[in-house]
C-alpha cells in the first residue's frame, strides 16, 4: 500500500489484539483471559470497528496455552458470540518448542489468518522468543498446506531479509507486520516507521503494532501511509495516560481516527478481499 493509496480512500483493516500470552490480570484487571472472556471481548470490538481478531489461549490459571484443544475452544466461543469477523491465530511463543507453535493451527476449521514471527526477539530480562529459519519454515508450510492466511511478523530491520526470502512463496498480497517497541523490536520512531514502509515490496499490505504509548502514533502514521492497523490490551493497557483502556475503546479510536482520515473501516468480508484471506464462516 501507498500513500497515494490513503489519498484514494482505500479502506483501512483494524485487527484487535485481546489478550497476548505475556501480561495477565495483574497488569489490567480485565484483559480477558477465558475463552468466554475472550469471546465476549471479540464480540464488542467486532461491534467498535474490528474486521481482525488476533487469539492467544490461555489455561484455567492464565498461563499461556498452545494446545489445539485450548484454541478450539477460544475459537468456537469466538466464532459463537461474532457474526463475521476475521479469525487469526497466533503462533508465537517465547521458549515453546516448535511442535507447541504448530498446534494453534490445527483446529477444526483451520484459522483463516496465523501470524508467522520472522526472526529472534528478546523481551524483558528473560523471555527469548527464537524462530529458527527452521521454525518459521515448518509452520509456512504447514499453513500452506491449510489454506492459512499468514501474518509475517517483523520484529526489527532484520527480518525483512526473513520476509524478501519466502515472499515470492507467499500468495498474494504478501501481509507483513511491522511492530515497534522496546527489547529487540525496532526503535518507535516516524524515522523508523517510515523507513521500513520505503522496503516492503510493491505488492505487499503492511500492518503496524506500536507497544504501550506508541500504539496512537504509529498506528495514526500507518494509516496515513496506506497501511492497516493492530490495536488492543495484548499491546498497549492504556487509553492514555493514567487511564486503563478496553479493547473496544482502543478500536473504536482506531476507527474514529480512519474516518477522519477519509480511510473507511474495513469490514471482515473487504477484509478477506483486500489481504486474500479465504472466509470459514
Amino acid at each position: 500500500m501507498t500513500y497515494e493509496e490513503y489519498l484514494d480512500g482505500k479502506p483501512v483493516v483494524i485487527t484487535a489484539a485481546l489478550t497476548g500470552g505475556i501480561q495477565g490480570k495483574e497488569a489490567h484487571p480485565d484483559l480477558p483471559e477465558t475463552p468466554e472472556e475472550i469471546a465476549e471481548a471479540a464480540a464488542a470490538v467486532e461491534a467498535a470497528g474490528a474486521a481482525v481478531v488476533h487469539l492467544h489461549a490461555r489455561r484455567d490459571n492464565g498461563e499461556r496455552a498452545f494446545s489445539t484443544e485450548r484454541f478450539q475452544a477460544v475459537t468456537d466461543a469466538v466464532r459463537e458470540a461474532t457474526d463475521d469477523i476475521v479469525i487469526q491465530h497466533s503462533t508465537g511463543g517465547t521458549a515453546a518448542p516448535d511442535a507447541l507453535r504448530a498446534e494453534p493451527l490445527r483446529t477444526d476449521p483451520a484459522p483463516e489468518m496465523a501470524s508467522l514471527d520472522m526472526g529472534p526477539m528478546n523481551r524483558g530480562r528473560r523471555l527469548t522468543s527464537e524462530n529458527t529459519r527452521d521454525t518459521i519454515d515448518g509452520l509456512h508450510a504447514e499453513m500452506r498446506e491449510r489454506g492459512i492466511k499468514p501474518e509475517l511478523e517483523v520484529f526489527n530491520n532484520g527480518h525483512l531479509n526473513e520476509a524478501f526470502r519466502i515472499v515470492d512463496d507467499l500468495a498474494d498480497p504478501p501481509y507483513l507486520n511491522l511492530i515497534f517497541g522496546p527489547g529487540t523490536l525496532s526503535p518507535p520512531s516516524p524515522a523508523n516507521l517510515q523507513r521500513m514502509v520505503d522496503q516492503l515490496p510493491d505488492r505487499a499490505e503492511f500492518n503496524v503494532i506500536g507497544f504501550g504509548p506508541h500504539q496512537l502514533p504509529l498506528t495514526t502514521q500507518a494509516m496515513i501511509l496506506g497501511g492497516h492497523v493492530r490495536v488492543g490490551l495484548e499491546d498497549n493497557s492504556y487509553l492514555r495516560k493514567r487511564e486503563l483502556a478496553t479493547n473496544e475503546a482502543l478500536v473504536a479510536r482506531a476507527a474514529r481516527i480512519a474516518e477522519e482520515l477519509d480511510r473507511p473501516v474495513a469490514t471482515p468480508s473487504t477484509a478477506r478481499e483486500l489481504l486474500g484471506v479465504e472466509s470459514r464462516r
